[in-house]
């Protein structure tokens, strides 16, 4: 019985040995999931839209950005183009009520947004936000997800802070519009 003990012991310390000193470091191919996030970049890319993955965040506290573009509001939803090029639809917000953001700023730094917006139900949280340039367009798309089980938002109206890194955007007149379900909001952004 000894000998079958310490066939075992051996045997586990060599695969384990063998499992931590030869595997791979990057997360595993998940072949449906990969395939679809190819197949979702290369639409976009053929239908001549660059995507920007925005940090979304929900401010703690009052502190506000800078200013002075000032949003109109527009039809909600997203752009017939961008909608008929995303392979999954993104939750949105029911409406943007409000936007706070400068109305010119340097390619060589960040570009902060605040803004409020309503939400269908208390079932939904932020997860992300995604920019998507076309051309002398900007769509800023503020994403949620569903809760799960009994979990319940505090309130149907959240504060959301974005920022657009510096260097994503190059010099020029940009129409920026961030998107709800049912209003949105748009304004003109000077980027020097």
């Amino acid at each position: 019985m000894k000998w079958v003990v310490l066939v075992i012991v051996v045997s586990l310390g060599a695969y384990t040995y063998l499992t931590l000193h030869y595997r791979k470091e990057s997360p595993a191919f998940r072949p449906y999931q990969d395939s679809k996030n190819r197949a979702g970049v290369m639409r976009l890319l053929s239908a001549g839209f660059q995507r920007v993955t925005l940090t979304a965040q929900r401010p703690a506290d009052g502190a506000g950005v800078p200013e002075g573009a000032k949003s109109v509001a527009t039809a909600g939803g997203l752009p017939a183009e961008l909608r008929s090029t995303l392979l999954d639809l993104p939750l949105l917000p029911a409406s943007i009520t409000r936007v706070a953001a400068a109305a010119s700023v340097s390619a060589l730094l960040a570009y902060p947004i605040q803004f409020t917006c309503a939400l269908a139900d208390n079932k939904r949280q932020l997860s992300g936000a995604e920019l998507y340039v076309k051309d002398n367009t900007l769509t800023l798309v503020p994403t949620f997800e569903r809760l799960d089980g009994e979990l319940l938002a505090r309130n149907r109206e959240s504060v959301v802070h974005l920022s657009i890194p510096a260097g994503a955007l190059k010099p020029g007149t940009y129409k920026v519009t961030l998107v709800g379900e049912t209003a949105s909001r748009t304004w003109t952004l000077q980027v020097n």
